[in-house]
Formats: C-alpha cells, sequence, structure tokens
C-alpha cells in the first residue's frame, strides 16, 4: 500500500463523517433532537482524526517530501492545502463552540450549527477531491520510491504521537456507532 492509498482511505473515513453531520443537521433544522453527545462526537473525531492524524501525515510528511521534490509550498498546491486545512479548523472551532451552547440549550446555536457544519462539509468534500485526484497523484510522480516507501512507517509513528495508541481504532468505532445511528 502507498502513503497516498492510507490517506485516500482515510479520506473514505471522513467523507462517512460528513454525510453522518449532514444527517444531524437535517434533524436539527426540522426541529428534531440530535444528542449533544452525538455532536460532540462528531467534532471530536474531525479534531483528532481528520486534523491531528490525517492533516498531520500530510503537513509533517507528504507536503514536505513533494516540496524537497521540488513541488512550491507557496503559491502551488501544497499552499492552497494548507490554507483549506485552516479554514476547516476555523469551522470546527465554530462547531465545537455552537455545539456547547446547544448542550447549554441555546436555541440560537441549531443555526451556528448548521452554518459551520455546511462550510465544513462543502470545504471538505472540494478538498478531498482535489487531494484524490490532483494532489496525490501528483505526490507519487514526483516524490521518489525510496521516500514514498519510508513515509508509511512515519505515518504510523505520527498516530500514535498525535492521537495515541489504538486511538485511530476507537475513532473508527464511533463512526460505526454514529453511521448506524444516522445513516440507516
Amino acid at each position: 500500500m502507498k502513503p497516498t492509498d492510507v490517506l485516500s482511505n482515510e479520506h473514505n473515513a471522513i467523507k462517512v463523517m460528513l454525510k453522518i453531520l449532514e444527517a444531524a443537521c437535517l434533524k436539527l433544522e426540522a426541529d428534531e433532537k440530535v444528542p449533544p453527545e452525538h455532536l460532540q462526537q462528531m467534532v471530536q473525531f474531525f479534531r483528532e482524526f481528520a486534523d491531528k492524524c490525517h492533516h498531520g501525515k500530510e503537513e509533517d510528511l507528504l507536503f514536505p517530501a513533494m516540496q524537497e521534490a521540488g513541488i512550491p509550498r507557496e503559491g502551488g498546491p501544497i499552499g492552497m492545502m494548507l490554507a483549506e486545512h485552516q479554514q476547516g479548523r476555523a469551522f470546527v472551532r465554530g462547531l465545537d463552540e455552537a455545539v456547547g451552547r446547544y448542550a447549554r440549550g441555546e436555541a440560537k446555536a441549531i443555526a451556528d450549527i448548521s452554518q459551520n457544519a455546511r462550510g465544513y462539509i462543502e470545504l471538505l468534500t472540494h478538498h478531498i477531491y482535489k487531494e484524490d485526484n490532483i494532489l496525490f497523484p501528483m505526490a507519487e510522480r514526483v516524490i521518489s520510491q525510496g521516500k514514498l516507501d519510508s513515509l508509511l512507517p512515519e505515518f504510523e509513528k505520527i498516530e500514535i504521537e498525535k492521537i495515541g495508541p489504538g486511538r485511530h481504532e476507537q475513532l473508527h468505532k464511533m463512526l460505526e456507532e454514529l453511521k448506524a445511528f444516522y445513516l440507516k
């Protein structure tokens, strides 16, 4: 398996959680109750799995390897991806803050949850498409096979260092539980 395959597989999990978030928004907008702990789990998944683990692999390993191979950081695809990672973090912060208010019973929080969630869903949907179809094939073309091979064990280290041993599996279990609840 190539490092870009690992990242694409992680994209698949992130896309499922985006669908779950969309389903939760539809419930909230229809004045149906959504357990606050479910929304908190979604935020947790995006923070730990999508950002710390997945984006960590890209920002700490893949993007620097692409730069070493001659792809510029600024003014090119890497810079765009990094900017989108920052935008995503801002949406997740806004979502987290709104979920906290929703959990305390504040009715206006629903509109803020929807606004941040929908912005994040749209951003990540396009972001993932660009990475899977443009950035990752580019990385495979420019990074040497030896360097690509060396990234896989480094990806494992990122998971352990950034989210902890066994946490990846726990987050996938959470994903499956939420999927069973929202995507029946």
